[in-house]
């Protein structure tokens, strides 16, 4: 008895402590630091951190802010309006597990990598306005799945794929230039069939076509042929059972197809490749006939041989020895250079019988053998 009277006299304090103990570890840690004109985020802030607010700097978001900033890893909330970030790298808010806000508006923002919020699986609002995003590719919202705000306004965006699974409360587009043709028709059925909110609905219009100008982006009228490019809805229960092909269904089947396929003419592709092999065969024939016929040629020649006439014989004997002078015009020739051109010269002499007479043949060894 004693000691349950002990226990419920304590029973209240140790509510007390306990709750005191919760809201400790849920206690806020805010930092300011805006308008000090960080280039980089400091590395010296309380680790314990829950609110940063490092607006009105100079800071990029660089690989070292990166960094830096995945020390701060119980931050809830993280502020960086109008500093000077452009992109938004793979990982840049990766270690941030239990950011719910961030807030990235008025700075000069033209690319978002596809992981660039990978890592923040708690987000709940999103503000990116007054950037110079033209283009978002869906995937980027995937990895945020508690995601409950987006804020895109002031931006360049034409068009918006809205990734499945995409539960928003409330989003605000208005301040883009939205292409109200066929390209916005997925977004204007999201923002008609689902819970989501569009905040400022009235002033969210058309930029083009000049004939739209007047429609707000959930209101517009869509063109019939917008209808045709939607894929058609699955239904859950739609069950096709798989029915068997017989072999008769087949081979007709197959018949079918080979006799219209030789019905289908041949298209002038074939005629094209035709030609160009004809005409590189008969180039290369004609190239082959001019590097080859002088050699044939020549070699013609060589073999074309006739008998020398007794008259020939004559006259060729005759124009050595009726000129005699040819041979003193051969400058400083000896006594033995003209007996071997003497001798030469002669060296073929023409017999009764018509035949010419090779000197060089030795004439008693003939006789010898005979």
């Amino acid at each position: 008895m004693k000691v349950t009277g002990i226990t419920i006299l304590f029973w209240p304090l140790s509510m007390v402590l306990l709750s005191d103990k919760i809201q400790s570890s849920k206690r806020e840690v805010q930092c300011n630091f805006t308008e000090k004109n960080y280039s980089l985020i400091p590395a010296d802030i309380k680790k314990d951190v829950t609110i940063l607010d490092l607006s009105y700097n100079q800071i990029t978001l660089n690989s070292t802010d990166t960094r830096v900033l995945q020390t701060y890893f119980l931050l809830t909330e993280l502020y960086l309006i109008e500093n000077n970030v452009t992109v938004l790298h793979n990982n840049s808010f990766d270690n941030l597990s239990n950011l719910e806000i961030l807030n990235i508006c008025r700075n000069s923002i033209y690319i978002i990598q596809q992981g660039a919020f990978l890592g923040l699986n708690k987000l709940k609002q999103l503000h990116l306005c007054q950037n110079k995003i033209e283009q978002l590719n869906a995937d980027i919202f995937v990895p945020l799945r508690d995601l409950k705000l987006l804020n895109l306004q002031g931006n360049l965006i034409s068009y918006l794929d809205v990734p499945p699974l995409f539960h928003l409360e409330l989003i605000t587009l208005y301040g883009n230039l939205w292409n109200c043709s066929c390209s916005l028709f997925n977004l204007q059925n999201w923002l008609n069939t689902s819970n989501v909110t569009l905040e400022n609905e009235n002033i969210t219009m058309c930029s083009y076509p000049n004939s739209l100008k007047s429609y707000n982006i959930k209101t517009v009228p869509p063109k019939a042929e917008c209808h045709s490019k939607l894929p058609s809805p699955v239904s859950e229960d739609l069950y096709i059972p798989f029915q068997p092909i017989s072999n008769s269904t087949f081979n007709s089947s197959l018949n079918n197809l080979t006799r219209n396929s030789e019905h289908v003419p041949l298209g002038k592709s074939w005629a094209f490749l035709v030609g160009v092999v004809v005409t590189v065969l008969t180039t290369s024939l004609l190239i082959f006939i001019a590097i080859k016929c002088p050699i044939w040629y020549n070699i013609l020649l060589s073999y074309n041989h006739h008998r020398l006439e007794e008259h020939e014989a004559e006259t060729y004997e005759d124009g050595f020895t009726g000129n005699p002078s040819s041979l003193s015009q051969i400058p400083e020739t000896n006594s033995e250079e003209t007996t071997v051109i003497f001798e030469q010269l002669h060296s073929f002499v023409v017999d009764d019988d018509g035949f010419i007479e090779d000197k060089y043949i030795d004439i008693h060894e003939l006789r010898e053998e005979n």
